[in-house]
């Protein structure tokens, strides 16, 4: 049972990429799913979650107008779009499923996520 992040890679400042979430033995559907980002050096902090079926979703600050998470149920995968990106988005990307709540709140707790599965290396440099 997990998450797999993939599609990373290198691109230049102000390129785009875009992350795919696929699920493995669960459900997808039944789940919000987060998306998290740990920077060398620093804490793994979440950045963006979507609900399970209504179309909630949250960002925090520093992705909000870049970035954009969306899923397709039926092919039990989740995305991260991500544009405009800067250097200081570089990082290991990882998705998770929240166990508690199937729709986002204005926060991301993450000892409500589980399910992590190996993450994806973005870097940005020119």
């Amino acid at each position: 049972v997990q998450l797999q992040a993939s599609g990373g890679g290198l691109v230049q400042p102000g390129g785009s990429l875009r992350l795919s979430c696929a699920a493995s033995g669960f459900t997808l559907g039944d789940y919000a799913i987060g998306w998290f980002r740990q920077a060398p050096g620093k804490e793994r902090e979440g950045i963006a979650c979507i609900g399970s079926t209504d179309g909630s979703t949250y960002y925090t600050d520093s992705v909000r107008g870049r970035f954009t998470v969306s899923r397709n149920n039926a092919e039990s995968t989740a995305y991260l779009q991500m544009n405009s990106l800067k250097p200081e988005d570089t990082a290991v990307y990882y998705c998770a499923a929240n166990l508690m709540r199937s729709r986002c709140i204005a926060s991301i707790i993450q000892h409500e996520y589980a399910y992590w599965g190996q993450g994806t290396q973005v870097t940005v440099s020119s």
